[in-house]
């Protein structure tokens, strides 16, 4: 049996862990009004998300490790639509299991020498036995379109902005945890670096949405709070030392009325709450980076997660066109 101290030193750990997950629980207003029109036309983003979305799950198919000539294609396919947008892009080769894969970079930079650096990223590969139209097809389509709306807008705006795009190779079972990680691969050549990154910004499941109420679900402890029970909302989970970061995402979101938002700041790199380090923003917490994991929610929301039924017919592509606004409106507003 457990000694009285020991309970009562255990208790007061448990609450104190409690109160730090509770009290740091921040939402924004859920609808902001003082957005007067879109920066984008968000029927044709809408349009054009799809296109992505069909390229990678109908046309590819499958993208896991199990089907490494799909992985190429994927590659292949994000490197071709940097390239159609003029934007500079390369490769990062590495290993896994005598497989060759590659991390895609691409950056979009507003000024020579700009003090703000952000990196966006999503990883491209998919669960076996799934087209991953959600998971993750719908992160990879907003990165693309962010990427194109500001390339647009070079020689335009007048930014102290560089932006890159990091589309990670492997994210997923059996690579998920390992060394093997796209992110992981990332994160410790960008430490080893020095590279500067003012703020990771993973893009993980962003195109499912329900409104039936009862149909969002939340981890524990969280499902003690007064939060939607509808999954129309995009969420925003940051660890401690990006709070401030977060919260300037979470301000220009605001702008948008169309899409609610909320965030979630989490201690001890999000360990407590095992659920919220389940993407490739977790690897770059690691290495001491600001980051962010920006999603629908995933498994607490898509009943489809990880199964063959996650197919681009179940997405919500103004939802995802809505979110490529928000992201433009941060970027924008580094001046």
């Amino acid at each position: 049996m457990l000694s009285e101290d020991f309970q009562i030193v255990a208790m007061k750990t448990f609450t104190i862990m409690l109160a730090l997950i509770l009290g740091s629980l921040y939402s924004t207003n859920l609808y902001a009004d003082n957005r007067k029109r879109p920066m984008i036309d968000i029927e044709q983003t809408s349009k054009r998300l799809q296109d992505h979305v069909k390229a990678l799950t109908v046309n590819i198919g499958e993208r896991s490790v199990h089907v490494p000539e799909n992985l190429k294609r994927t590659a292949s396919y994000i490197t071709s639509s940097y390239k159609d947008m003029g934007v500079s892009v390369h490769s990062q080769t590495y290993s896994y299991a005598d497989l060759p894969v590659e991390n895609i970079v691409a950056e979009i930079s507003f000024s020579p020498n700009p003090q703000h650096r952000f990196l966006v990223g999503a990883h491209y590969d998919s669960v076996t036995g799934s087209v991953g139209a959600d998971d993750n097809a719908s992160a990879v389509a907003v990165q693309l379109e962010v990427a194109r709306q500001l390339s647009t807008r070079m020689g335009k705006e007048i930014l102290d902005l560089a932006v890159k795009f990091v589309s990670f190779a492997l994210e997923e079972p059996p690579v998920y945890g390992t060394r093997h990680m796209g992110s992981r691969v990332y994160a410790k050549m960008a430490r080893r670096e020095k590279e500067q990154i003012d703020g990771m910004i993973c893009l993980e499941m962003v195109g499912y949405t329900c409104r039936e109420p009862g149909c969002q679900d939340y981890p524990f402890p969280l499902i003690f709070r007064d939060y939607p029970k509808t999954g129309n909302f995009i969420g925003i989970i940051n660890n401690f030392k990006s709070r401030e970061f977060a919260g300037k995402l979470a301000q220009q979101f605001q702008n948008n009325k169309q899409l609610p938002v909320l965030k979630l700041t989490v201690p001890f790199n999000g360990w407590v709450i095992p659920a919220v380090r389940l993407s490739d923003h977790a690897s770059f917490w690691d290495k001491g980076f600001k980051a962010v994991m920006i999603t629908d929610s995933a498994f607490y929301r898509n009943p489809y997660y990880h199964t063959a039924a996650d197919t681009m017919d179940k997405l919500d592509f103004e939802f995802m066109a809505e979110l490529v606004e928000n992201l433009l409106l941060f970027f924008l507003s580094q001046r």
